[in-house]
């Protein structure tokens, strides 16, 4: 039976599936590498931990394999930006991470200077410092030279990179899709919007479909040199694939380091929608001659909800361990009146606010560790409720049936929780990591593991169901609260002079 190694190399980690041909997980590894906060509001990686991180897991995964490897797929943290030389392979500087509110002012002076619509009509993004190109941008402006030998992209491009040797600097659309420099609708590199945002178009990857051969591996890794690389995609847009939502309206959650709603909208590119992002889906290669297939997708952005869990444990030592959280919130009833915004890096979708921060509201002497990690865990469901009510308006249609995943879906709190926030079924999948999944998928697909994106489909089931038990009114009520904690959060980075709310 062939075998499909995902790499998952996310924001705080890198994980390394290995897949059947029945889509069953057989062997996985994880490691973790290092958040760098050089500034507030700064976040950082090392480029190459992370790809020692990549090849200490792939190593580990593959002394459990019997089956030979037909595909490797690899998915990544998208908007992470990283910067390296051609010629000698190393970075010419810590990778800027997704999280990074560095850019801020730079976003608001684009905005300020009537690009926004530009931006919003090729791109289908906003102006915030979460997308790459400004990232690109400041480190130009700050020591890394702009040379023939300078290299930039996503993490896909860096590993597909280092695992060919350097033989291929290539990237996927949907992870173009999330620079601020491919035009969706043309699916290519914006030469105008290179121009605005000051990027050197020469030192960005060829973009290549999603699932396709887009290299083989040199050898570096335990899997050995000859093994296709036939899959990349973004890692939200691999978990909705690997959710398998291949079809139109189909919908999922995926509850990570932060949270992302993606709604599949099919192959027509949807004109843009305030609050939301308009992004690639996933552009699968054509066979036999045929053309490519591009799908879209409406996404909603939640930057901080694993992240908030992160915090509890290791900002405040709360909890001893992630997993802890869910036991704790479930010791009360209700939070006593706190409420919690973990806006430590700014708010994604809807608000867009990237001088929004953290804010925690309504403690009082009856306030202890369970009420606080409550308040957390509620804080999941209400962002995602906040995306979801306006994706729905947007596309005109209901969520009947939400699919989730990621590390926090194992919590049943959280999950009712979801489902009497949302007043509709909250679905989670049999395998958590539906992202490294999607990957695997793209990647056999290319290669013939599987056939079509129904049998992908096929392949989907699910492990736990959860219906609405509370009643509207009191649904709605938790929500007003948080909306007013929300507001007390917003442009709070801002002077006071600036400051609008």
């Amino acid at each position: 039976m062939p075998i499909v190694v995902a790499i998952d190399a996310g924001t705080t980690g890198v994980r390394t599936l290995a897949v059947d041909a029945a889509g069953q997980p057989v062997a996985w590894s994880y490691r973790e590498f290092t958040q760098h906060f050089p500034a507030p509001g700064w976040v950082e990686h090392d480029a190459v931990e992370i790809w020692e991180a990549v090849r200490t897991t792939i190593a580990e995964v593959v002394a459990e394999l019997d089956e030979p490897v037909a595909a490797i797929g690899i998915t990544d943290q998208r908007e992470t930006v990283v910067a390296w030389d051609r010629r000698t392979g190393a970075p010419r500087h810590r990778a800027i991470v997704w999280q990074d509110r560095r850019t801020a002012d730079r976003c608001q002076a684009l905005t300020e200077a009537g690009h926004l619509p530009l931006v919003r009509e090729r791109t289908g993004l906003v102006l915030d410092p979460y997308f790459s190109a400004t990232k690109i941008r400041w480190m130009l402006d700050h020591g890394v030279a702009d040379d023939a030998d300078l290299a930039v992209g996503t993490i896909d491009s860096w590993l597909v990179w280092n695992l060919t040797g350097g033989a291929v600097h290539a990237t996927d659309p949907s992870n173009a899709s999330r620079t601020l420099l491919y035009d969706i609708r043309e699916l290519r590199w914006s030469e105008e919007l290179c121009d605005l945002f000051g990027c050197p178009p020469g030192a960005l990857p060829e973009v290549r479909p999603s699932s396709g051969r887009i290299g083989v591996t040199d050898g570096s890794t335990a899997l050995g040199a000859g093994v296709p690389i036939s899959g990349i995609a973004g890692d939200q847009q691999a978990a909705l694939f690997g959710q398998a939502c291949v079809r139109p309206g189909l919908t999922k959650n995926t509850y990570g380091t932060g949270s992302f709603v993606l709604m599949n909208v099919g192959d027509t590119c949807p004109e843009p929608v305030e609050g939301l992002l308009t992004t690639v889906a996933w552009t699968l290669g054509g066979r036999d001659g045929a053309p490519d297939t591009t799908h879209y997708a409406l996404e909603g952005a939640i930057f901080v909800t694993g992240a908030a869990v992160q915090w509890l444990r290791d900002g405040l030592g709360v909890i001893a361990a992630a997993d802890e959280v869910g036991p704790l919130a479930e010791r009360c009833d209700d939070t006593g009146g706190v409420a919690f915004v973990p806006a430590f890096t700014g708010l994604g979708s809807p608000w867009w606010d990237p001088y929004a921060r953290g804010t925690i509201v309504g403690i009082t002497r009856g306030t202890g560790r369970a009420e606080l990690a409550r308040a957390v865990v509620e804080s999941m469901a209400f962002q995602t409720r906040d995306v979801v009510d306006a994706m729905c308006d947007a596309a005109g249609r209901e969520v009947e049936d939400l699919r989730v995943d990621g590390g926090a879906s194992a919590m049943d709190l959280l999950l009712q929780l979801q489902a009497d926030q949302l007043g509709v079924t909250v679905t989670r999948s049999a395998h958590q990591e539906t992202t490294a999944l999607g990957a695997a998928y793209l990647a056999g697909l290319a290669e013939g593991v599987w056939s079509s994106p129904e049998e992908v489909e096929a392949l989907w089931a699910r492990a736990g169901r959860f219906e609405p038990t509370s009643d509207r009114a009191a649904a709605d009520a938790a929500h007003a609260v948080w909306l007013r904690a929300v507001e007390r959060s917003r442009g709070w980075a801002l002077a006071p002079d600036d400051a609008t709310t």
